[in-house]
């Protein structure tokens, strides 16, 4: 039977369909303008990129879905606004293609995926990045898509390299990847951002209180090296590959306008911004990690504990970002206008919107904090 959706206010702009317009290679795309005016489907919808390119797929002019597990939680989410906002469960294929679902037959022509596993523990990473991104696949395929769009990551690199410190959802990712290349008549664009602003920026909450911003040391003054991109700019990229021939078929890895700033000059920039006299740093020696990982590593497979397996994934992932550098050298992987700086500032003044997935270190958003103050 038909599954629920929104109420009529929410989802009218996204029956107002335009009609699909031919995507040619000699058609240039326009960065954050072009639209083809093809029916555009997002799961992962409520997730913190999700939300984002629900959005910028709205301001195209694009007839957006949005797929969510609770159709009246999300109906009040300001960013769905204009977007269809349809009930589907991506862990189960059949439900995905039913009569009224977001892959109906006919039903959909780009599919945009954002679908990420909250922990990136083993079970997680393949239930979700592996398994529900393939549900996505199969289904768009069957309901007749012309492209799908997957927000993958740059360090799935690792995973192809078989790097020794690779972890689970890089390989899950590697493994879904790879089935989207191969499902004939259904092309594609996978796009590996460095890192999401976000995850990079919560410490400036503990700083402004006046504790050291932490980093990893690596040794002989090194530390890692990032160009992480906003969440603006790589929404506006995710949907510019819809009508950009260039990115047919590719991988696509993206960092943001910077050069790229090392931990170190983060948390100086940082204090900058804050105002502080001098900036309070606190190295961590990297090889805590190890004792870290080796540890809750012993105990999963003396005790065969699960439990300690996914803990011990959780602190490889921690060491991974310690140890890597996210960032892209090359100009046509550099996308968007907003600077770190210029995020920094932004999020000084006004706070960002709390995320435990992406963010180990934030509050309360400022706004709110001050609010409280004043309150008391």
């Amino acid at each position: 039977g038909a599954l629920p959706r929104a109420p009529f206010g929410v989802r009218r702009a996204a029956f107002a369909r335009a009609r699909p317009v031919a995507v040619h290679e000699s058609h240039p795309c326009e960065p954050g303008v072009s639209c083809t005016g093809e029916r555009v489907v997002v799961v992962g919808a409520t997730g913190y990129i999700g939300k984002a390119v629900v959005r910028e797929a709205v301001r195209r002019g694009y007839a957006t879905t949005a797929v969510v597990r609770d159709v009246g939680r999300a109906a009040s989410e300001p960013k769905f606004e204009g977007a269809a906002i349809v009930q589907g469960d991506v862990t189960d294929r059949a439900s995905l293609s039913a009569t009224g679902a977001p892959f109906a037959p006919g039903a959909v022509d780009i599919v945009i995926s954002c679908l990420a596993s909250r922990s990136g523990t083993k079970k997680d990473s393949w239930d979700i990045d592996y398994q529900a991104t393939l549900n996505c696949v199969e289904a768009a395929k069957a309901a007749g898509a012309r492209h799908f769009v997957m927000l993958s990551a740059f360090c799935v690199r690792s995973a192809e390299l078989e790097h020794p410190y690779a972890l689970q959802f890089q390989y899950a990712k590697k493994a879904v990847e790879e089935k989207l290349r191969a499902t004939d008549g259904l092309s594609h664009s996978i796009v590996r951002p460095t890192a999401f602003f976000k995850s990079v920026s919560g410490q400036l909450e503990i700083v402004d209180k006046g504790s050291p911003f932490v980093y990893f040391d690596l040794g002989e003054g090194r530390c890692a090296t990032c160009n992480p991109i906003s969440e603006p700019d790589l929404a506006a990229a995710l949907v510019d590959c819809i009508a950009d021939p260039a990115q047919k078929n590719r991988v696509w890895n993206l960092g943001g306008p910077d050069e790229g700033m090392s931990m170190v000059a983060q948390g100086e920039m940082i204090s900058q911004i804050l105002g502080k006299e001098k900036a309070s740093l606190l190295g961590v020696p990297i090889g805590i990690f190890d004792v870290i990982v080796n540890g809750l590593q012993w105990v999963a497979t003396t005790f065969k504990s699960g439990q300690f397996e996914d803990a011990a994934e959780l602190a490889r992932i921690g060491r991974y970002y310690a140890l890597e550098d996210m960032l892209t050298t090359d100009p046509a992987e550099r996308y968007g206008k907003m600077t770190l700086r210029a995020h920094y500032e932004r999020i000084a003044k006004d706070g960002q919107e709390y995320d435990p997935y992406t963010s180990m270190f934030a509050g309360k958003p400022r706004k709110e904090e001050l609010a409280q103050t004043k309150r008391d």
